[in-house]
């Protein structure tokens, strides 16, 4: 245990004077995190409407505001002549219209179906079938109200045969982010132990102390144990960092023991540690196979088949 706490000790202070590296091992995490958390997102919302209401009608404007409401929709512009939808669409200043024809309230008062166009913006196809499924959703609910009022007026039962409650577990809002940034934050920490795994040995290479470090009396094992150790704390530094930054960003808050989470995160993070170790040896084993010399004492050289052969120089 002491030659381990030796190179730890050892490995500890190079990670100190090394800035720059303990700048990117620490930085880069929250950087991915900030770029792919905002960037990777499938809510759609404050959809681009504008409504072209020739009614004009009490009605109309209940239809209208029910859009709005609803936290999908934000209208852009409202006009009760003809809009130039072609126009609006190309310049992407709306993305779904909506238009409410002459007579749509005359039609619902007298129990007459009444008809009204959804023109959207294909483009995007993800926002746009999710636009549509949103405005049939708020016509439904439309639909319901108007027929519970004409029953109400009529002295009818109101009361709904079936009625569905929905709630969501775990996410209630809804938001991509609290679904993302949890994926993101293992993806993140396997980079981080991988480049961590490699600055270790490549800085020992470069200045030629990882033979020196193969000549003291330390077993392989406790070489690898003592070099691990250092950037394991470092990378749970950075998933700490990363915790924080997910709930002050995104909001995304960790439920359950804490205990559970470190020890679940440290096996996470010793495994990646150990797979990038296990990638860079075999990196470095390979590069001594095409450099290794030849019985003869010369390099010995790669050929592109076994049947090639060195032209004689004339």
């Amino acid at each position: 245990m002491r030659k381990i706490g030796t190179v730890v000790w050892k490995e500890s202070r190079q990670i100190l004077r090394d800035r720059l590296s303990l700048a990117m091992l620490l930085g880069v995490p929250a950087m991915i995190l900030v770029l792919y958390g905002y960037a990777l997102s499938f809510d759609v919302d404050n959809i681009r409407l504008a409504v072209e209401d020739r009614d004009q009608s009490r009605h109309s404007r209940e239809l209208i505001a029910t859009f709005v409401n609803s936290g999908y929709f934000e209208l852009v512009e409202v006009r009760a002549e003809e809009l130039q939808t072609e126009e609006l669409t190309e310049r992407r200043q709306a993305t779904a219209v909506v238009v409410i024809p002459e007579g749509f309230a005359r039609d619902l008062e007298s129990s007459h179906p009444s008809e009204v166009q959804l023109l959207l913006d294909g483009t995007n196809a993800n926002t746009a079938t999710t636009a549509l499924n949103y405005a049939r959703t708020i016509v439904a609910e439309v639909n319901r109200s108007i027929l519970l009022e004409a029953m109400r007026r009529a002295g009818g039962q109101v009361r709904s045969p079936i009625d569905v409650r929905g709630r969501f577990w775990y996410n209630p809002e809804l938001k991509s982010s609290h679904y993302l940034v949890p994926g993101l934050m293992g993806f993140i920490l396997m980079v981080t132990s991988v480049i961590a795994t490699a600055l270790s040995v490549v800085r020992e290479k470069e200045r030629g102390t990882l033979e020196q470090l193969r000549l003291t009396p330390l077993g392989t094992g406790e070489l690898v144990v003592g070099k691990t150790i250092p950037y394991l704390g470092l990378s749970l530094v950075a998933a700490l960092i990363i915790i924080l930054l997910a709930r002050l960003l995104f909001g995304v808050v960790v439920q359950g023991s804490g205990w559970e989470l470190l020890a679940v995160t440290t096996l996470y993070l010793v495994g990646a540690l150990g797979w990038g170790r296990e990638r860079l040896n075999w990196r470095l084993s390979l590069e001594r196979d095409l450099v290794r010399p030849s019985p003869r004492g010369r390099p010995r050289k790669c050929r592109s088949s076994p049947t090639a052969r060195t032209p004689t120089p004339p």
